[in-house]
């Protein structure tokens, strides 16, 4: 491993103190000083820190000596232009088992929500949460379940579940399609993505609700993506009036043919017409 070099190397080039390496990841300056000396070990939610701290994957900061690497390379690596997003580097995720050892599905309340963008890889955190089982989903993926706040993506209203089903390779998200996002800043989130990591290293995400402005996110910003499998809500979606409405104008048209068919077949010297 060369986590030691790697995180004395990068907060040197941050141009920070021990001291203020510390205080921002709320260590104190021995611990810190014992991982840069190479006489402790952090923990998974240690690692976690250094990680968004610094910009760089766990991966890179545990496997990479990053003191080999170019000035051109370091500089992309820390703008954040080097995520894994094919999911083949270490991605920590969290996660619970039922009784017969079978995959749960974890639960992510509105009131859970701030914290799930910390504590998602702490299988402390993950273990405290409430859980379920949909026996129609595929057994061997990983699936979770969010509420969803807000008016944004209707039909889904405030308040629904949503289960998405866990993302490991970003390259295979669907343009078009509803996903669950988890932010660094926005938190967990309910679009429509459009893939722009080709053009700019990010996502594109839209609302179905007009009244919300489509906006970009980093693919640097971004912690977990889950596709949309199902959701579960208290309220009945809204009709679709326009669509009722030509169903009625069908059924009217259609009535109308009928009778006018009946009164052909009963009555056909009402068609004669006058010389």
């Amino acid at each position: 491993m060369h986590f030691a070099e790697n995180i004395k190397l990068l907060r040197k080039r941050k141009k920070r103190s021990q001291e203020d390496v510390s205080v921002a990841l709320d260590l104190s300056r021995t611990t810190l000083s014992g991982y840069e000396n190479g006489t402790a070990e952090p923990s998974f939610s240690t690692l976690l820190k250094f990680s968004e701290y610094f910009k760089v994957s766990v991966d890179k900061l545990l496997k990479t000596d990053l003191t080999k690497l170019t000035e051109s390379a370091l500089s992309t690596l820390e703008k954040g232009f080097d995520i894994d997003v094919s999911g083949k580097s270490l991605r920590v995720l969290a996660t619970t088992v039922s009784k017969d050892n079978e995959e749960n599905i974890e639960m992510v309340p509105v009131k859970a929500k701030a914290g799930y963008t910390t504590g998602f890889a702490d299988p402390d955190y993950i273990k405290v949460l409430q859980t379920f089982n949909l026996p129609f989903l595929d057994r061997n993926r990983k699936y979770r379940s969010f509420q969803i706040s807000g008016d944004s993506m209707p039909p889904v209203s405030n308040g629904s579940w949503v289960t998405g089903e866990y993302v490991q390779n970003w390259n295979h998200v669907k343009d078009g399609y509803p996903y669950i996002v988890v932010t660094k800043d926005d938190g967990i989130v309910f679009k429509v993505l459009y893939n722009r990591m080709k053009e700019n290293n990010s996502f594109m995400l839209c609302s179905t609700n007009p009244e919300y402005s489509p906006y970009e996110v980093a693919i640097s910003e971004i912690i977990e993506i889950w596709k949309f499998s199902n959701y579960i809500s208290s309220e009945l979606p809204e009709p679709n009036i326009s669509k009722d409405r030509l169903t009625n104008t069908v059924m009217n048209l259609q009535r109308e043919l009928a009778e006018i068919k009946s009164v052909i077949r009963n009555s056909p010297e009402q068609l004669q017409l006058p010389i």
